[in-house]
């Protein structure tokens, strides 16, 4: 009898070990996600009485992360955003943001390193986002929102970029080329599924024409330049510094966007990001409007890095600036501009439904 109630008192104690290592298995698991939030969520309250007394001593750790942003990050999951990073054709706020490096400091405050994605293709800045490769897309075509969109991805439109109808411009050689019936059997080449694409869209339903009654060759700016120079080509579609160029050169204005289209540049991210994260979109906000304060508080040394930027000469940044605005609040007619650019991508058969485009922005007050 005395065996047995010995090894009975074995197994006790071995069992009590065993739920003991359990424990503070669970503890570790719960705390890795997020530090910060281990003393008030940590299974650890039930264990030993050293392992009690061990938990102020990381609350007391985690305090002060909390009161320098470090809470905020860590609760977001978030130690990395990446931005895209597109000059051309003038996107003012993206050069000052990082020459200033607005967005370092914004989201260094809360302990989150940012970095940037060169990416210019509008096709390609959607599917990185989709994929997760970017955060935010830091200017954004409307017709490349609408697209991705319109094949069930998950895209949201935080605010607006920029809008500049009459950056975007149908030059030639030929000052006969005055109407849109004059450009009939003509070749006109430029980007394709593009304000430029939607632009010339626009100008030839003017007069109940479309796309086919042009020869259409889809061909990048700087290309399309070259073809307008060498006589390859009757008409270019051009914009920002190239259409500068083109002005300067002498060349013939077929026909600029104003009136036409309304060459709506959006921030965007996934929906899905805003949900988790909303804290961060707000921060981005936040950042947008340091980026406009700084553009008017200095708008002489803004109109200086644009220019060493691009290689321009500060007189034709103070030029084309003119053409842009770069207010971020969205207002109607931004989403009719939207509801308009949908419209000619149906049509053109760039998609097969419309997408809700009321349902694509966020609606954040951006003020």
């Amino acid at each position: 009898m005395k065996k047995m109630i010995a090894l009975l008192t074995a197994v006790s104690m071995m069992a009590a070990s065993l739920a003991a290592c359990g424990s503070q298995t669970v503890e570790t698991t719960g705390a890795a996600p997020a530090e910060t939030e281990a003393a008030s969520e940590s299974p650890a309250e039930t264990a030993a009485e050293a392992e009690q007394e061990a938990e102020p001593a990381a609350s007391e750790e985690a305090e002060p992360e909390a009161g320098e942003g470090g809470a905020q990050a860590g609760a977001s999951d978030i130690d990395k955003l990446v931005f895209t990073y597109v000059t051309s054709p003038l996107n003012v706020p993206s050069i000052v943001e990082r020459d200033q490096e607005i967005f370092a400091k914004t989201f260094g405050d809360m302990g989150i390193s940012v970095e940037y994605a060169e990416i210019t293709s509008g096709a390609d800045q959607t599917q990185a986002l989709a994929s997760g490769d970017v955060q935010v897309l830091y200017a954004v075509g409307a017709t490349s929102v609408i697209l991705s969109a319109a094949n069930g991805a998950d895209i949201k439109v935080v605010d607006m970029y920029s809008r500049s109808p009459g950056a975007f411009c149908l030059y030639s050689k030929d000052d006969s080329l005055t109407t849109p019936e004059s450009l009939k059997g003509k070749t006109i080449a430029g980007p394709v599924g593009t304000n430029l694409h939607e632009l010339l869209a626009a100008y030839l339903a003017t007069a109940g024409m479309t796309i086919d009654d042009v020869d259409y060759v889809n061909m990048s700016i700087p290309d399309a330049m070259a073809g307008l120079e060498g006589g390859s080509l009757d008409v270019a579609m051009l914009a920002g510094p190239t259409a500068y160029q083109a002005e300067q050169a002498g060349y013939h204005l077929v026909a600029d966007g104003d009136g036409l289209i309304d060459a709506d540049i959006a921030v965007a991210v996934t929906g899905a990001f805003y949900e988790e994260h909303p804290e961060i979109v707000d921060k981005l906000i936040e950042a947008q409007n340091a980026i406009a304060d700084f553009m008017e508080n200095n708008q002489q040394e803004t109109m200086e890095i644009v220019a060493e930027t691009l290689d321009l000469e500060v007189q034709a940044v103070e030029d084309m600036y003119q053409d842009y605005d770069f207010s971020i609040a969205v207002t109607d007619k931004d989403k009719e501009g939207f509801r308009k650019t949908s419209a000619f991508m149906l049509e053109s058969e760039m998609i097969e439904s419309e997408p809700d485009i009321d349902g694509l922005f966020l609606d954040i007050a951006a003020e």
